[in-house]
Formats: C-alpha cells, structure tokens, sequence
C-alpha cells in the first residue's frame, strides 16, 4: 500500500519524535540535577552515579526519525572528599560524591532545549506549508 502521508507530515512526524527524544533527556538531565549531592546512605557505599541517555536512529512513517533508546550509566569515577564525620565516609573518613557536574547538565539541558525548540519550529513551519498548499489548491 502507497503511503499517502504528505512530505510536511512526514517532517512533522520525524520532529515529534525528536520533540519526545528531547524531552526524555530532559528528564534524565533533571534526575541528575536532583541528585548532584546525593552520598550513599551506607557508609563507603557508591553515591549516586549520573545518567547519560543514549540516542538511537528510528523510523517514522518511511523516514529516519530518533529516539532514545536508553538510559546507561555515566562510568567517569567519583569525586572524593575527606570528611570524616560524614555518615557516609570510609574509615579513612573518606565520602564519595557523585560524578555529576552541575555546569555540564546545565549546558545539557540548554542544548536540549534548543533542539526541541527548533523541532517545534519544523512542525510549525511544515504545518504552514499545509496550510498554505491547501490555500493554492482552493483556488
């Protein structure tokens, strides 16, 4: 069967699922922000580890859209203070902290808006092109 989506459909339906991509690291983004002071509740026990989404390529509608295919764990090792009262310090009185930096999720997360800002422009653009193709054919 022939797909009688329009092309500006098509582009709408490749942007939305950027739009849901984008989203869905937002809300990795945010989670890692929350937690960017977070230590183990055990003591010498690992504090919370940042999360980093993984993008993989999806299709939509005979198109390549995106989406994320996952969410893995950031392997960059753990800061560490001394601290030795900290109910989560080591017996050398050492507390691990985790390896979130606030300054790069908030440079995550501008980059994120970004590119959901632009991806709501390209439905809005391709919506106004519909529009206007159906004005040309009323004619």
């Amino acid at each position: 069967m022939p797909d009688t989506r329009s092309l500006a459909g098509v582009a709408q339906s490749v942007a939305a699922s950027a739009l849901r991509a984008q989203q869905a690291r937002m809300r990795v983004i945010a989670e890692n922000l929350a937690n960017a002071n977070s230590t183990s509740r055990t003591p010498g026990g690992d504090p919370y580890r940042r999360q980093a989404p993984v993008f993989e390529p999806a299709k939509i509608d005979g198109a390549t859209g995106v989406r994320m295919a996952k969410v893995e764990p950031d392997q960059k090792p753990f800061k560490v203070e001394y601290e030795p009262g900290h109910p989560a310090a080591d017996a050398q009185g050492y507390v691990k902290l985790p390896n979130v930096d606030s300054l790069v999720e908030a440079l995550d997360m501008r980059e994120a808006q970004r590119a959901y800002e632009a991806n709501l422009n390209v439905i809005e653009t391709a919506r106004a092109m519909e529009m206007r193709t159906l004005d040309l054919l009323k004619k």
